[in-house]
């Protein structure tokens, strides 16, 4: 048995090295194979090989081929015990290459394979890479580049963004745009007030490709502040002010804007914040107050704005991603990008006027963007879910279900929380879903209603990939390439894989964004040439996801090719969470990596690994003001060193799994009493870890919104009672959560069974 590394090494060094291992190894060619697996480092379970090449000389006998290509007097049929055999026969001034392969494999597309292999072999100059050989037929190479790539429709490439909102104004003034806690805001009403302020924005420096800085939570003050800096021509940079303050600084200073719109409700302290961070860039800086500040720009002119320099080209906005050197990046997308999204959504899902939406999103996740600008550009009415329902799942779906619409998005997380909670919306026409890896069909879906499963990274305007699931289908598929987009799934040397192969994705076409804002090396590193495309200067985005065609055009996603995850729809560079944890201090914090584990049945967790002399408090006390709460990792494991590979690097697959311990913060110490007992009980089996104490925080273990809903629902079945999240977040711990247990328990009695009862002589609590 020959293994053999075939790579980036020229046809003649393969040819040499491949007969210098045959010389090599011809003094073991009687060695037992027992012997050989043992030597291999192949485990013993695992098949040695599973391919076998077979070379006779044949030449010079009574053989003859007919004209089925069976050889006459070889045995006709032959058997083997391998998945794939190669026969090769010498015949003199012929070849009779000859293929077996297991059944449903296919043994003609195999045959063509190898037949397209070796014309390429032979056709090769002896200086050809061979990896770059081409192993694709023709006809699948035209099909998996061009047939599943046919996506070409048409829209008005050079319109910006807000101008068909203001047709939509023009069209039907007096209907209703957005909908938000009572409030209904017309399509006249919001159309003059982005007016207005666009006005104000103009004068302050705004133009094409400046940026405006966003800081709001969901609410018309947000929808109005996006459109308006997309009227006066700048891109507008959404920040939640949910996300920590220094993280908030990094983007205001890397972005400069030319304006920040936020506005008093976010909340003083965070405001003076803000302004102070602003001020540590530029003293020139203006932060306008959407609503104190009104008084500015409410007696500007309602009138739409002239384009001016604007022009498709020019960036709607930039939106901030988890970044792999520890510091967030900046996507910058352009409003031809946008208006493909905007038109793939309209033309695929029937978005019209008297369509009903929802905006549940938060505002610094790129799905905000799709919820938005499809329903306002196509005259639908968009209902936005209140402020108070960010970070709490429960109240979100509640509301959700109890909205009239016709389609909504939901981050995938939310579907599977709605389907075990019980919660679909009951007369919604088509579910949206996207932003982590769906692995199953929901259960419970109301007859009649679309599942559509969506793929897309922010590098190209939050969709990429579409599809229409079907219920009893195995893996949920990503569907295919959206409208005016190429995807295509290569191998490492840039080469189209076959169909059911794995490779990784890379994205083409108008979805393409610009790159990343301030940071060229790293747009020229994953903004590519498009090789495939016949339209000058076209790029590909390389998008580190692995996935595979199926047969019928449709993509299977298999998940990510570097440190990039995906936890609870989050995009997370583990490099930045790395980064930060070091930034306590060289001796404090030592060598970190961060891996997301799933030792345990269920979802991925974080896990930190360091080599410092902090404590585990310390370090969580570190993330938690620089890092969002989806980003902080849930147990922290310290080691003498960091394992090594033979090569140096860190060896993660080397890394222990965490000790119970190790997601614990403070000592520990045993529940006391049958409350906490059986409270403890319940959090081990939803962490998926052994031991719980009674001081440990349930968040601080890795739990989060979604998993303190399954919390709720367990203390439901136990203990008969109904808390709120609230009271999850507010009393985190088992000892603080059983006070109020106890303290609800309490009031479900009658006060005349409670006195009966504190009069008892038993020592009862």
């Amino acid at each position: 048995p020959l293994r053999l590394s075939v790579g980036a090494q020229r046809l003649d060094e393969g040819l040499r090295q491949v007969h210098q291992l045959l010389a090599q190894l011809l003094r073991h060619e009687h060695a037992p194979l027992a012997l050989a697996q043992r030597c291999s480092a192949v485990p013993a379970q695992t098949p040695l090989f599973s391919s076998l090449l077979n070379y006779r000389y044949t030449h010079g006998g009574d053989e003859e081929v007919d004209p089925e290509g069976e050889i006459q007097g070889l045995g006709g049929h032959e058997r083997t015990n391998y998945p794939l055999s190669l026969s090769v026969d010498d015949l003199g001034e012929d070849f009779q290459l000859t293929v077996h392969v297991q059944a449903g494999v296919g043994a003609g597309r195999v045959c063509a394979f190898m037949h397209m292999a070796l014309e390429r072999l032979l056709q090769a100059p002896l200086d050809a890479l061979l990896q770059q050989l081409d192993v694709l037929p023709e006809a699948e190479r035209r099909q998996v580049l061009e047939q599943f790539n046919a996506t070409a429709s048409a829209y008005e490439r050079e319109a910006c963004v807000h101008e068909l909102i203001e047709a939509q104004a023009r069209r039907q003034p007096q209907a209703v745009a957005v909908e938000y806690e009572g409030q209904a805001c017309s399509y006249g009403q919001l159309n003059e007030q982005a007016n207005r302020l666009a006005r104000q924005l103009r004068q302050l420096g705004v133009g094409p490709d400046a940026r405006v800085a966003v800081c709001t939570g969901r609410s018309l003050a947000m929808v109005v502040a996006q459109l308006a800096v997309l009227k006066a021509g700048g891109a507008y940079v959404p920040l939640d002010p949910a996300q920590p303050v220094e993280r908030l600084s990094f983007m205001l200073h890397d972005s400069a804007p030319t304006v920040v719109l936020t506005h008093a409700d976010i909340g003083a302290q965070l405001q003076a914040q803000l302004c102070i961070a602003v001020a540590r860039d530029s003293d020139h800086v203006p932060v306008l107050d959407l609503l104190g500040d009104a008084g500015q720009w409410q007696s500007q002119s309602a009138q739409d704005l002239s384009r001016a320099e604007l022009r498709a080209h020019h960036l709607a906005y930039v939106i901030y991603t988890s970044g792999s050197t520890g510091t967030p990046k900046g996507v910058m997308v352009e409003h031809r990008s946008l208006h493909n999204l905007v038109a793939w959504h309209a033309g695929s899902f029937g978005l019209k006027p008297g369509s009903r939406s929802a905006l549940t999103a938060g505002v610094g996740f790129d799905a905000s963007a799709w919820e938005l600008w499809p329903g306002l550009c196509s005259g639908a009415t968009l209902v936005l879910a209140p402020r108070q329902t960010a970070g709490d799942p429960q109240a979100l779906l509640a509301w959700w279900r109890a909205q009239v619409l016709d389609q909504s998005f939901l981050v995938t997380p939310l579907v599977e929380l709605a389907e075990s909670s019980g919660q679909h919306h009951p007369t919604l026409r088509t579910l949206l879903t996207g932003g982590d890896r769906l692995r199953r069909w929901p259960q419970g879906l109301p007859t009649g209603q679309q599942l559509v499963n969506n793929y897309g990274p922010t590098e190209s305007t939050v969709v990429a990939t579409s599809g229409l699931l079907q219920p009893g289908e195995g893996t949920p598929h990503i569907g295919r390439p959206i409208a005016n987009t190429q995807v295509y799934i290569l191998d490492a040397a840039g080469q189209p894989v076959p169909i059911g192969v794995a490779g990784e994705l890379h994205i083409g076409g108008a979805g393409v964004a610009r790159g990343y804002l301030n940071q060229p090396q790293l747009t020229e590193e994953r903004f590519v040439a498009d090789p495939f495309s016949e339209e000058a200067g076209a790029r590909m985005y390389k998008t580190g996801d692995l996935g595979r065609w199926l047969a019928d055009g449709t993509i299977e996603y298999l998940g990510r090719n570097d440190f990039q995850v995906k936890i609870r729809g989050f995009r997370i560079e583990l490099g930045e969470i790395e980064a930060k944890l070091a930034a306590l201090g060289a001796e404090e914090a030592g060598d970190v990596v961060v891996l997301a584990r799933a030792d345990q049945p269920g979802e991925q967790r974080l896990v930190a690994y360091y080599t410092g002399t902090a404590s585990a408090e310390q370090l969580r006390a570190q993330a938690a003001e620089l890092l969002p709460g989806y980003m902080l990792p849930a147990a922290y494991v310290q080691l003498a060193a960091l394992p090594l590979t033979p090569n140096g690097k860190v060896d993660r697959k080397a890394l222990p799994a965490p000790a119970d311990s190790d997601y614990a913060a403070r000592g520990y110490e045993a529940p006391q009493g049958e409350v906490e007992t059986a409270l403890a009980a319940i959090w081990a089996e939803l962490l998926q870890i052994e031991r719980v104490g009674r001081h440990d925080n349930f968040f601080e273990l890795g739990g989060h919104s979604l998993m303190a809903v399954q919390l709720a629902s367990r203390i439901k079945d136990e203990f008969g009672l109904v808390l709120d999240l609230q009271d999850l977040f507010s009393h985190p711990t088992i000892a603080q959560l059983e006070e109020r247990v106890l303290d609800a328990q309490l009031l479900q009695f009658d006060p005349q069974e409670l006195a009966a009862l504190m009069q008892n002589d038993s020592p009862s609590r």
